[in-house]
């Protein structure tokens, strides 16, 4: 779902938009669309993960070129 959820947002389209087109496919909620805060929590993990393995990844060049 998370794959999903970051293409519709390449293509600009909005929350609510992103939300009516994702099915959960798992769980107590199984064949419901997820809400609105929903997608917009599991987005911001994922901005915040790629954040922090840019950051990483920076350091570790940095280092490799330090030494």
């Amino acid at each position: 779902m998370p794959s999903t959820a970051l293409h519709r947002r390449e293509q600009n389209l909005g929350l609510r938009d992103i939300a009516a087109r994702l099915v959960n496919t798992k769980g107590k909620k199984k064949g419901r669309h997820p809400s609105p805060p929903t997608v917009l929590r599991m987005l911001r993990q994922h901005d915040e993960k790629a954040a922090a393995a840019s950051v990483t990844a920076t350091a570790d060049t940095q280092l490799t070129e330090y030494l």
